[in-house]
C-alpha cells in the first residue's frame, strides 16, 4: 500500500486565493492527499460551498486526493441522506470522513455508493466501531480510517491507546492516517489551538520527527499536516522522509574520515539478528573494507544515540559500524562518528532485528 503525505485546508477560515497557493506549493513537494473540513456551514453557506468546490477543483486539476470531514448533524444541515452522496460526488471530494458515525449499518451502505467515495472512520475510539461496521459487510476496499487531531494541549491521544486503536485497522488491511502538527501553522479548524496532533507526545516535537515516529510504527500509511499552514521547510523536510525505513538526522563529528562517511551514507545498514542490549550492529562495512585503515579518533566514553565505528585497534572487528542503545565506556578502540540528533534518538527503539535503517547528515 503506497504510504502518503497530506496537508489540510480549511476554506471557511482562509482565502480560495491562499488555499490554492498552499496545495500547489504541497504539490510540488509530493504530496497526494488533503484533509478538508465541513463540520460548520451556519454562516453564508452558498459562499462557503462555493469556494469548496473551487478548491478542490484546483486540488484535483493536480491529481491530489480529497477527503472530507463531515458529521450527521452537517449532513442534516444539507439535507443530505447516508444512501444519496450525490452531494459530496458533486463537490467533488474523492470522500468523506465521519468525524462522528452513525450505528454501523449505515456506514457500511455508504461504501457501496455508486460514486465510488471512500468512507473514512474515526479511529480514535475506545469501542467495536469498526468491528460493528465490519459485522454488516462493508465493501473494505472503500472503507478506510483517520484518527482525530487535538487542538487543546495535553488532549491528545496516549501512545499506548493509539497503538490498540490503529491495531484495529491494520489487523483488518485497512489504509490508515494520521496528524502531525506544524509548528509554523497559525489556524485550523476551532478557535483554540495549541498545536494540533493526534498524538500527545508529538505536541512539541518538530514535524518530520513526529512523521517519522508514525511511519516507523507500521501502523500508519498516511501523514497528514492537520494545521494551516506548514512552511516551506517544513513541506521540504517531511517530503524528504524515507516512508519504509527510518532514516536518522545524524551530526557527524569533525575527526570523522571520509571513508567512515562512505560508511555511514553509501552503504545498505540492518541491525544483525543477534540483539545486544547496548548497540544496534550493522557488521556488512567490517567485511567490505577489511584491510582498510581506521585510525582512533574521538574515543570519548559512548552515550546511547552516539553512531560508532570500531578502529584498528579492534582487530577483527575493524571498521564495523554500530549505534549505542546504552552508555558505554570507550576503551579507546571505537571512533565516535556521529550522534544523532536528539529528538530522534527514541526511534532507535523502532529498529528490530534485521530491519533496514539509513542515516542522512543534519546540522543545527
Amino acid at each position: 500500500m503506497e504510504k502518503k503525505l497530506g496537508i489540510s485546508i480549511y476554506p471557511n477560515h482562509s482565502t480560495v486565493e491562499n488555499d490554492k497557493a498552499y496545495i500547489k506549493l504541497a504539490h510540488q513537494y509530493g504530496f497526494s492527499r488533503i484533509f478538508t473540513c465541513l463540520l460548520s456551514v451556519e454562516e453564508n453557506k452558498e459562499m462557503i460551498l462555493a469556494n469548496f468546490k473551487e478548491t478542490i477543483r484546483f486540488a484535483k486539476s493536480l491529481q491530489m486526493e480529497v477527503i472530507c470531514d463531515i458529521s450527521p448533524r452537517i449532513m442534516d444541515q444539507l439535507e443530505i441522506s447516508y444512501n444519496d452522496l450525490t452531494f459530496f460526488s458533486e463537490l467533488g471530494v474523492d470522500g468523506i470522513r465521519l468525524d462522528l458515525g452513525y450505528t454501523g449499518r449505515e456506514e457500511a451502505e455508504m461504501t457501496f455508493n455508486p460514486f465510488q467515495l471512500n468512507i473514512e472512520i474515526n479511529m480514535s475510539n475506545a469501542t467495536n466501531y469498526l468491528e460493528n461496521i465490519l459485522s454488516y459487510q462493508p465493501n473494505k476496499n472503500r472503507l478506510i480510517g483517520c484518527h482525530n487531531f487535538y487542538p487543546h494541549r495535553y488532549s491528545g491521544l496516549s501512545y499506548p491507546f493509539f497503538i490498540e486503536c490503529s491495531q484495529k485497522f491494520k489487523k483488518y488491511g485497512l489504509r490508515t492516517a494520521a496528524f502531525v502538527s506544524s509548528n509554523a501553522a497559525t489556524f485550523g479548524p476551532w478557535p483554540i489551538m495549541e498545536g494540533l496532533p493526534t498524538l500527545e507526545i508529538h505536541r512539541n516535537l518538530p514535524i518530520d520527527v513526529q512523521a517519522k515516529h508514525l511511519f516507523a510504527t507500521g501502523l500508519i500509511d498516511d501523514v497528514i499536516i492537520s494545521n494551516a499552514y506548514a512552511s516551506d521547510e517544513e513541506l521540504r523536510m517531511l517530503s524528504l522522509i524515507n516512508k519504509e525505513k527510518i532514516t536518522f538526522n545524524i551530526e557527524i563529528a569533525e575527526t570523522t574520515t571520509e571513508l567512515e562517511k562512505k560508511i555511514i551514507f553509501d552503504e545498505p545498514h540492518f541491525y544483525r539478528g543477534d540483539v545486544s542490549d547496548y548497540m544496534i550492529r550493522s557488521t556488512q562495512s567490517r567485511v567490505k573494507y577489511r584491510g582498510q585503515s581506521f585510525p582512533p579518533h574521538n574515543t570519548r566514553n559512548i552515550k546511547r544515540g552516539d553512531l560508532i565505528i570500531e578502529n584498528d585497534l579492534y582487530k577483527q572487528y575493524t571498521g564495523e559500524l554500530q549505534i549505542a542503545i546504552k552508555d558505554m565506556e570507550n576503551s579507546g578502540r571505537t571512533n565516535v562518528v556521529g550522534r544523532i540528533r536528539e529528538e530522534e534518538i527514541f526511534l532507535l527503539d523502532y529498529i528490530k532485528p534485521w530491519g533496514k535503517f539509513a542515516f542522512s547528515e543534519w546540522k543545527r
